[in-house]
């Protein structure tokens, strides 16, 4: 519920009038708050001496308060922000939701569903519901049971319309057993058909390969990483990191390979002058990667349309895909990566 907090204050500017004690602290209490709540900070800060050293000169008179309370504080505006959204969303006359399973860097599975209903303004709305710890088997009745209490918990049982998911069998198995209707996310959908269609060539797939161990190198290495900047403001470019590829993250090799080629030339001058065994990519897998970049860019702008929070993707779906077809019918006959793009259209 804090993320709906952090765009409902997104804009505001405090008054500034003349105004009692008892307000001026009730305001520099909300300004602490959503300081920390859309900044993402730490309870802790209060107690920073850099921060407290601030806040006298700003205002000598304000007395922080202290990390417990803070908690208390952040705790009740969540509550509030609960009470305010929920209330929106039982206003909803229909909603559908998506659910989607996360792993924390700790290895620890959570169960997150989010709620997309119009308000009372006709204007696309999306709350999330929860993101619950799920330390049990992903089993679909353990799937079903998760997300039936959380729409229990939201009274909304009775106004979903459509469940939205991955296409693992037991996310499906599991609107099954909700007896509601279930759609599989496009998105997903076309990010599992580029990698499945990169994988058939194995040029490609030795490409990525070798373009991951080189980002890796230059994102590990503080030397590699200074030796890149360097050439980079040599050559008056702008100075930009490289970027790997994650399995899990849509568009990540395009994203990869795509900042790849365009740093190629002072990448090539950073390897060349650096002591190492890794190779720099040829002038032809260059090539290749630049035709691939062309197949996939419309399947990049599919994804980050898709991904809009403020529009209705299912209507898009149809005219999307009509135009990826015909951007790849459009690159068959000029470009070598056909394998790929035979898979990509049937």
């Amino acid at each position: 519920m804090l993320r709906h907090y952090r765009a409902k204050h997104e804009n505001e500017v405090p008054d500034t009038p003349r105004i009692t004690s008892a307000s001026r602290k009730q305001m520099l209490d909300e300004a602490l708050l959503n300081f920390i709540v859309k900044d993402y900070q730490p309870l802790s800060i209060v107690e920073s001496e850099g921060f407290k050293a601030l806040v006298q000169v700003l205002e000598p008179s304000y007395g922080l308060p202290i990390r417990k309370t803070i908690k208390q504080m952040v705790a009740k505006k969540f509550e509030e922000e609960q009470e305010r959204v929920k209330m929106e969303v039982q206003q909803a006359v229909a909603v559908s939701i998506t659910a989607d399973m996360w792993t924390s860097v700790n290895m620890e599975a959570y169960l997150a569903l989010t709620c997309h209903y119009i308000n009372e303004n006709l204007q696309l709305c999306t709350s999330v519901l929860g993101v619950k710890y799920f330390p049990q088997s992903h089993t679909a009745d353990n799937l079903a049971q998760v997300t039936r209490d959380i729409m229990e918990d939201w009274t909304i049982t009775n106004k979903v319309r459509c469940l939205v998911t991955d296409a693992a069998p037991n996310m499906i198995a599991s609107a099954r057993q909700l007896v509601i209707w279930h759609s599989i996310c496009i998105a997903h959908t076309l990010n599992l058909l580029v990698r499945k269609s990169c994988d058939q060539i194995p040029t490609l797939t030795s490409i990525r390969q070798k373009s991951r161990h080189i980002v890796t190198y230059f994102r590990s290495s503080t030397t590699a990483k200074e030796k890149l900047a360097q050439v980079q403001q040599q050559m008056g470019r702008p100075i930009l990191k490289l970027i790997n590829e994650v399995p899990t993250r849509w568009n990540s090799t395009y994203e990869m390979q795509s900042r790849l080629h365009d740093e190629r030339e002072p990448v090539w001058l950073s390897l060349t002058s650096l002591k190492g065994d890794l190779t720099p990519l040829t002038a032809d897998e260059h090539s290749i990667i630049g035709e691939t970049l062309l197949v996939l860019a419309p399947f990049h702008q599919a994804t980050v349309e898709l991904s809009e929070e403020r529009r209705v993707s299912g209507s898009k779906v149809i005219p999307m895909m009509k135009m990826l077809y015909l951007a790849l019918e459009s690159n068959a006959s000029t470009l070598h990566t056909q394998p790929a793009i035979t898979y990509m259209k049937n």
